[in-house]
């Protein structure tokens, strides 16, 4: 790969730059560009109705400035632009904007398309970068600084004759690729020709048509431009940023921490090449961080739907906070970390999410956590602990995690595949509830002795009713309790010295129709190691006596 065609991109001379001790405290002004910016970067441009629906979709999510086109480009572009002013489809606190060259005739019919709006900002723009200067325009600094003029004047005149209350917006094209110096002298002549003032400041957009530098380069530009701006308050900085080394989020984080007030972008990143600003990885990023986006991303999944259907994109499966595969977990040891963070953050009284491998919660932006771990033969028995829990209820003793571990891990490597929710489910019936041999419990009862003298012990007698291989018997017992008086009962039946290692309960049900689930593991028999079984019952000594059988019929299958 000959790297030596390729210069570096030159920095910025800012030794006191403040940006790197800054935070994102408050969300910038957002406008969307994904109608004009994200259309024209479709292989298929969206048609009147998918506009009109995506435009509606902008105005749900919070959008207050909303770029719906180039209306002198196209008749269709300029359909729309009246079918929102026509058709009354543009709320009152939210201002279109529109795309125009710094070219009279483009001018004139881009306010055409705006006759009748409430409210508009008119986008003009023209190259400024030392390459196009040289090799698209063929035209000197002083030529092109001109052009910008004329084009300042020219939206000023017909602004004058045209109702509504406009706005001016100008963009030095690839500014990121412009001297400093340069795009500043431009800007500030576009600020005096539209008498910019605090009351009514002309918007700056700086864009990074094209990618070419560090996120740190861009921040120093940015914060070079506002430094050494003649009159800042009579601006607004916005930033434009492309993702040509998928970089643009950061970059734009960075220049807004270097001064810039305004963002533009489209939701989910898409436009030229690769594409311009995810705002809703921004926005959401912010979200992370305790601060409030003012965007609303509590229904990702609506957005989304409605963003492929209008645009026929898709998303990737790994796309930041949206993916399908972002709330997922395949890695064991992941797994297991998220289940002890989700069980301890229900514990403790922590106002803050903090779950390992986690930065969101998923409920936050409409998701579920059925999906957060899917199993698969690098699974580890933290996932399918999290899965028996968090989909039905069932919370195993944390010794019995590997016991059931084993049984999913060999099932996923038979299979070669992921197993859902309902598969391991059935796995865990086959497994410990639905084996009735070689015991299968038919009846039982229980009567309990309560001494007069509490120094002396109660004691539980129990009657039952089993059938061991093929053959129904009756026997009893004594104990200090129902269960110890049907191991007791048991063991001196069938000749074992099974004695319980561990025992948990717990109920997975609520109101009248609750169970109870209960764990027992079991050591004796031929295995040194514990054996487990479970049994789930209205009644808990019912689901304990079965939770014996249980691992009982283990002990005999293995």
């Amino acid at each position: 790969m000959n790297f030596q065609k390729y210069k570096p991109f030159p920095q910025v001379d800012l030794p006191n730059r403040t940006w790197p001790n800054k935070t994102i405290t408050s969300a910038p002004i957002w406008a969307s560009v994904d109608l004009r910016d994200g259309n024209q970067s479709l292989v298929t441009p969206m048609d009147l109705e998918q506009k009109v629906e995506f435009f509606k979709l902008l105005c749900e999510v919070g959008f207050k400035e909303i770029e719906v086109g180039f209306p002198s480009a196209s008749e269709v572009e300029f359909a729309f632009c009246r079918k929102l002013i026509e058709d009354d489809l543009i709320p009152d606190d939210v201002s279109i904007q529109v795309l125009v060259q710094a070219r009279e005739h483009l001018i004139e019919r881009t306010f055409e398309a705006l006759a009748g709006v409430k409210q508009a900002i008119v986008h003009f723009y023209n190259s400024t970068s030392t390459l196009q200067r040289r090799v698209v325009f063929n035209k000197g600094k002083e030529e092109i600084k001109a052009i910008a003029i004329n084009g300042a004047q020219l939206v000023k005149a017909y602004a004058a004759k045209t109702p509504g209350d406009f706005r001016f917006e100008y963009s030095p094209e690839s500014f990121s690729q412009t001297e400093l110096d340069y795009a500043l002298d431009v800007c500030e002549a576009i600020m005096e020709e539209v008498g910019a003032t605090p009351e009514n400041p002309l918007i700056l957009n700086l864009p990074g048509t094209v990618e070419a530098s560090t996120a740190n380069i861009h921040a120093d530009q940015i914060e070079w431009f506002c430094n050494n701006l003649k009159d800042r308050q009579s601006a607004i900085i916005s930033l434009h940023t492309h993702n040509d080394r998928g970089t643009g989020v950061a970059a734009c984080e960075l220049g807004v921490m270097a001064g810039a007030d305004r963002v533009e972008g489209t939701v989910f990143g898409n436009g030229e090449r690769t594409g311009n600003l995810d705002i809703v990885t921004m926005a959401l990023n912010m979200f992370t961080q305790g601060v409030d986006p003012e965007l609303d991303f509590s229904d990702i999944n609506h957005v989304k739907n409605v963003y492929m259907r209008a645009t026929g994109m898709t998303i990737h499966e790994r796309h930041p906070y949206v993916g399908d595969l972002v709330y997922t977990a395949f890695s064991g040891s992941h797994q297991d970390a998220i289940n002890k963070g989700i069980k301890a953050l229900r514990k403790s009284e922590n106002p803050f999410w903090e779950v390992p491998y986690l930065p969101i919660d998923p409920k936050d932006v409409g998701r579920c956590y059925e999906s957060i771990i899917r199993i698969n033969s690098q699974s580890g028995k933290g996932g399918v602990a999290y899965i028996m829990d968090s989909e039905f209820g069932f919370e195993m003793p944390k010794a019995m995690h590997v016991d059931f571990g084993k049984v999913i891990q060999k099932f996923t490597e038979a299979n070669s595949d992921e197993v859902n929710p309902t598969q391991i489910m059935e796995k865990f019936r086959e497994t410990y509830l639905e084996p009735t041999t070689p015991f299968c419990l038919k009846r039982c009862s229980v009567n309990t002795e309560v001494c007069q003298d509490s120094a002396e012990q109660n004691y539980s007698t129990i009657r039952v009713v089993m059938v061991a291989n093929g053959e129904e018997l009756e026997f009893s017992g004594r104990g200090n309790g129902p269960l110890e008086a049907f191991v007791t009962a048991f063991n001196k039946q069938f000749g074992t010295t099974y004695s319980i290692n561990t025992y948990e309960e717990h109920a997975i049900d609520q109101g009248e129709s609750s169970k109870a689930a209960a764990y027992i593991g079991l050591v004796g028999g031929k295995l040194f190691s514990e054996t487990f079984g479970v049994g789930v019952d209205t009644d808990i000594t019912m689901a304990s006596i079965r939770a014996f059988i249980s691992a009982a019929n283990r002990l005999f299958e293995i």
